[in-house]
């Protein structure tokens, strides 16, 4: 049997498995390599750790491994492969260093694939952190779909996103089939007209936004076909990127963004080097502590899903 020591935490909702990954003796000279060789050799472990019978498709990974300049590094993933970067998950990996007594309440480093981030533990719990530099890469993007036209940017936050407000959808937990559909066919579309990122990424997430008296409201989906529960942290990193190219918010200034879940990150922007660089805050609460088991016997241990992309 395979024994992997595992704590689970929800951000605004949204949940973080943080698996240890010491054991594993992955390979490379940074994190995006760890990440790599992850991805290559233990793909069956990434589906084990956070697919059924174990977990569930809203469920995100957090692999921690030893740093390369920090003390710890991290690797995300989801449902169906890897992701780049994951802001609830930063949070939730705070949440769990502190619980572990790992860290304490001040500022820390995590080394992730596409970058390292600072992180914040306040007093209060909070954890707020600043993201690797995001951008706009192509502004107004029409997409003609089947019942309607949609507009929207395409901006890196550590993931690559549509965002759109043109959407004409009302964002609540009782349209999530609609939105869900919506969001699908975007992405979908996106791919199908060969619209990637400025560095030929793909952009695997989207982004309905709607405006609110102050800041917004956002429905994500994910490039595994689940919904973000909480307000995104990558996702408002990106929204960050183009409100303050498009002169709507200056640095400081705060924007509180709601999930379609009802709860709330504050964000804003710092520019250094002449980069916008977001910071998001968030609390992530931990909910179990327990040890994963994979039994040589068991025909589902490596996990399934149920999603076709």
């Amino acid at each position: 049997m395979q024994r992997f020591r595992a704590i689970d935490s929800h951000t605004g909702g949204e949940p973080t498995r943080v698996v240890f990954g010491e054991s594993l003796g992955l390979r490379g000279n940074s994190i995006a390599e760890i990440r790599a060789d992850f991805a290559a050799r233990f793909d069956d472990l990434r589906s084990a750790f956070v697919c059924e019978p174990r977990g569930s498709d809203i469920l995100v990974g957090a692999l921690l491994v030893p740093g390369f300049e920090e003390q710890w590094g991290v690797v995300f993933f989801n449902n169906v492969g890897m992701l780049n970067m994951c802001g609830h998950g930063t949070i939730g990996v705070a949440e769990t260093l502190l619980h572990m007594g790992e860290w304490e309440i001040g500022e820390h480093v995590l080394e992730t694939s596409v970058g390292k981030v600072g992180v914040t533990i306040n007093a209060d719990r909070s954890v707020e952190f600043a993201n690797v530099p995001s951008y706009v890469s192509v502004r107004g993007v029409e997409l003609t779909l089947s019942d309607r036209k949609v507009t929207g940017d395409v901006a890196w936050g550590g993931n690559w996103f549509y965002l759109c407000d043109d959407h004409g959808m009302e964002i609540g937990l009782g349209n999530l089939d609609k939105l869900t559909q919506l969001g699908e066919e975007i992405r979908r579309k996106l791919l199908a007209e060969g619209i990637r990122g400025s560095n030929g990424g793909e952009i695997d997430h989207v982004e309905l936004v709607v405006k609110q008296e102050i800041g917004a409201k956002n429905f994500v989906l994910c490039p595994g076909l689940a919904y973000d529960r909480s307000p995104c942290g990558t996702g408002t990193s990106a929204k960050l990127a183009c409100l303050y190219e498009a002169g709507k918010i200056q640095p400081g200034e705060i924007w509180r963004q709601e999930s379609v879940t009802g709860s709330v990150f504050e964000g804003w922007v710092e520019i250094i080097n002449g980069q916008c660089v977001p910071h998001v805050r968030g609390r992530a609460f931990i909910t179990a502590e327990t040890e994963l088991i994979l039994d040589a016997e068991d025909p589902l241990r490596f996990g399934f899903t149920g999603v076709r992309l």
